[in-house]
């Protein structure tokens, strides 16, 4: 979090399930078990089949079963895993529901999420290019409204994912169990990093879930993520523990807040500019908090978050890719190397499933990870001019 601020909410906009507006018809007769084009997949407790792991590019639609015996989703994600390119959601036992989603030639994953809660159950698929004398349609309004319901569908996903995590982190921190909620602190922070900029948008839940000690404000009550990081990774000297009771007080005030977060984020609309200038935020925050090494001044964990905060920038980017591939090629590809060579440094400080403390990295590491992000920062301030005009 950068020293705190007071942010405009973001502008509303009706955000409406995935249309694919001025899109060819491109189902794939080939790729269905009916033979009609459509993708069936079914949907259990402990499985998400699809009856092919491929079809060309275009419009292509998956029916969607369920056949378990809780409530499912049903998501088409990039490459990354990170980015949803279509989902469909509230899906009852014995129910069916249909996607259908614009997908360019690439690779892809498919995921049902049993109990809609968790990274789901994935495989790969694949998608061609598309037949001779078939295409999308490039209509700029549909774009827009294709790149803006994607990036509603993602912070969807993440304060899901946010708030499962907060719950498990809270029972353990006011259990007393030290050594699990520091297992979860990093990685449980992450969701809330990927969309801080809308999370930042509600002036009084950011304060109470992610001020630092630093910023608190004379007679300010000090609640959320870095007061129990402090309690976790204590000063060697002049501190006290806090109490059971004290645990469960900000344990108990985290859950409920980042509940209230993620009804808010529920009511919010998105358009092209704030996805670009909410990338640019991101990467601000990499530069003010995270190569500093102030954001986590207790565990050191800021590379957690700052690979949190270039997913968040680069799903925004790739969202309005179809719009700025229109208007500047140059600024695209410009892009595109930038986000891979920031990528390829934290890359090299990964360690299992996280990475390494930000303490034992060199001030001429720490100095490189500094200009990369700079080097990206540039181009990407330029984003939302490219994909507004």
């Amino acid at each position: 979090m950068t020293r705190y601020r007071s942010l405009t909410t973001l502008a509303a906009l009706a955000v409406a399930s995935l249309a694919l507006a001025g899109c060819t018809d491109n189902t794939n007769a080939d790729a269905a078990s009916g033979g009609d084009g459509t993708i069936a997949v079914t949907s259990t407790a402990d499985a998400c089949t699809t009856s092919t792991d491929s079809a060309p590019g275009g419009a292509l639609k998956f029916s969607v079963k369920n056949e378990g015996n809780q409530v499912t989703e049903f998501y088409l994600l990039a490459e990354d895993g990170l980015r949803i390119v279509g989902e469909v959601e509230n899906i009852g036992p014995g129910l069916s529901r249909d996607l259908v989603v614009s997908a360019p030639e690439g690779k892809y994953i498919t995921a049902c999420k049993p109990g809609m809660v968790g990274d789901g159950i994935r495989a790969d698929f694949t998608v061609s290019a598309p037949p001779a004398g078939q295409s999308v349609s490039a209509d700029r309004a549909a774009l827009q409204k294709t790149a803006t319901t994607q990036y509603a569908s993602y912070v969807k996903d993440q304060t899901e994912q946010l708030v499962a995590g907060t719950r498990e982190f809270a029972d353990a921190f006011s259990a007393g169990d030290t050594a699990r909620a520091k297992e979860l602190y990093a990685n449980v922070r992450m969701h809330w990093e990927r969309i801080e900029p809308v999370a930042e948008s509600f002036g009084d839940l950011d304060p109470r879930l992610d001020l630092r000690e630093a910023d608190l404000e004379k007679g300010q009550e000090w609640t959320g993520w870095h007061r129990a990081e402090k309690d976790l990774w204590p000063p060697k000297t002049g501190y006290t523990a806090m109490t059971t009771a004290e645990r469960t007080k900000i344990a108990d005030q985290m859950v409920a807040d980042t509940d209230d977060l993620n009804t808010r984020t529920r009511e919010l609309g998105y358009t092209p500019d704030k996805l670009a200038n909410g990338a640019k935020e991101l990467l601000d925050e990499v530069a003010t908090g995270k190569v500093t090494g102030e954001e986590e001044a207790w565990s050191h964990t800021d590379l957690w978050d700052f690979q949190a905060n270039v997913d968040g920038a680069r799903i925004a980017y790739e969202d309005l890719k179809p719009l700025l591939a229109e208007n500047d090629k140059d600024l695209d590809q410009s892009l595109a190397k930038n986000f891979a060579d920031v990528q390829s440094l934290l890359d090299q400080y990964k360690k299992g499933n996280g990475f390494a403390y930000y303490t034992e990295l060199t001030q001429s590491q720490v100095k490189e990870l500094g200009a990369a992000v700079d080097a990206l920062a540039e181009p990407l301030s330029k984003l939302t001019a490219a994909v507004v005009n």
